[in-house]
């Protein structure tokens, strides 16, 4: 073979070697983000627990040491210094509301904990509109959506602790009712930086089962039709049927928290927090915030706290028209939360009042309160 030859295989061999690549770079410029963005269920199950951590944002996972704890973190539900029982709620958009509820019970000399939570959103009597009947049907419908859960957790050593929580998810819409079952898992670790208290979290949530729906208004007749299309059509004969549904996977999250005392006195604390998040139908985000936090005011049992935060999810990156709203930069606004608490603790007896206040981009606004006891 000439020298000739020889160099128009090689040439050849290459372009054909170096042609699976180019194809591959223009299937990412035509697809460059296969992110599974609005593919998940039971979005609820976002919607958090607790004034405090709404405030805080997803970092709040770090420092969950309440009864929230049993949503935002199960294994620092260990860290619970009492039985204690909390309730929240706030209006979301359109007529909507998410009320949350928990209880817990430190046991076996404050080393494990056992703990119960519920939480429902929805709304009542919406008039039903069609295409033939747009002014409406004269029926209404109501969706309501609940999770029930119980968590275990248990200190492991002085510095770390683990927890589980099972869960079921009910999706009542109007007529169809889906179910499915999932499971939270955290872990804590604090330890000592600069003789400054620094704490570590990882949380993984909403791990399980398809949300798969059945009911009534899946329920269909179906005309029969002639074996032969050019024979007179003989009596239709509806045949009863059911319509299949696609299950939807619940919103799973993977989460890493860090917090750390900036200041630690006998009084007050002023504590940083950070956040790195994964959902399954979102790309990688991030939060942070911060806590300022007081006790014994004056010498009394009252303590006050100021909390703010800021957490960023991809989603949230869109185009808005700044006409929509008196704000004109919804994309870096959206995520933002802030609030503040009042509190009153003795040694047999503990109350406390939070509100946190979250803006939701062209959603608007919501506000969060929660009320907790403790004994």
């Amino acid at each position: 073979m000439s020298r000739l030859s020889t160099l128009g295989l090689a040439l050849a061999t290459g372009m054909l070697a170096l042609a699976p690549a180019g194809l591959a770079a223009q299937g990412t410029e035509t697809n460059p983000d296969n992110t599974a963005y609005g593919t998940t269920a039971a979005e609820f199950l976002l919607f958090g627990a607790g004034a405090r951590g709404t405030a805080l944002g997803d970092a709040f996972a770090a420092v969950a040491t309440d009864v929230s704890s049993l949503y935002y973190n199960p294994g620092a539900a260990a860290l619970i210094s009492g039985p204690g029982a909390m309730v929240s709620t706030y209006d979301y958009v359109a007529d909507t509301r998410y009320s949350w509820g928990g209880i817990a019970f430190p046991f076996a000399g404050g080393s494990r904990t056992f703990g119960l939570q519920i939480g429902t959103f929805g709304f009542d009597n919406q008039p039903i509109y069609t295409v033939d009947q747009p002014e409406g049907t004269g029926g209404v419908y109501s969706v309501s959506q609940t999770f029930a859960g119980a968590t275990f957790a248990q200190n492991f050593s002085d510095r770390f602790a683990a927890g589980i929580t099972a869960k079921f998810v009910f999706d009542q819409l109007g007529e169809v009712n889906g179910t499915a079952f999932a499971v939270d898992f955290g872990t804590t670790f604090h330890a000592m930086l600069s003789d400054h208290p620094i704490k570590l979290a990882f949380v993984v949530a909403n791990l399980g089962t398809d949300l798969k729906y059945s009911g009534d208004a899946l329920d269909v007749t179906v005309p029969r039709q002639p074996a032969d299309p050019t024979a007179p059509a003989p009596p239709q004969l509806p045949q009863p049927g059911e319509l299949k549904t696609k299950g939807f996977a619940l919103p799973t999250l993977f989460k890493v928290a860090l917090a750390y005392d900036l200041i630690t006195g006998e009084s007050n604390r002023l504590t940083v927090l950070g956040d790195f998040n994964q959902a399954n139908n979102n790309r990688a985000g991030f939060a942070g915030g911060g806590e300022w936090a007081m006790e014994r005011l004056g010498g009394s049992n009252f303590g006050v706290a100021v909390r703010g935060s800021y957490t960023y999810q991809p989603a949230n990156n869109i185009d808005v028209d700044p006409t929509l709203t008196a704000l004109n930069d919804e994309e870096n606004l959206q995520g933002l939360a802030f609030g503040g608490g009042l509190n009153y603790n003795t040694e047999t007896f503990k109350l406390g009042f939070d509100y946190a206040y979250k803006y939701l981009g062209i959603l608007g606004a919501t506000n969060f309160f929660t009320l907790s006891v403790g004994w």
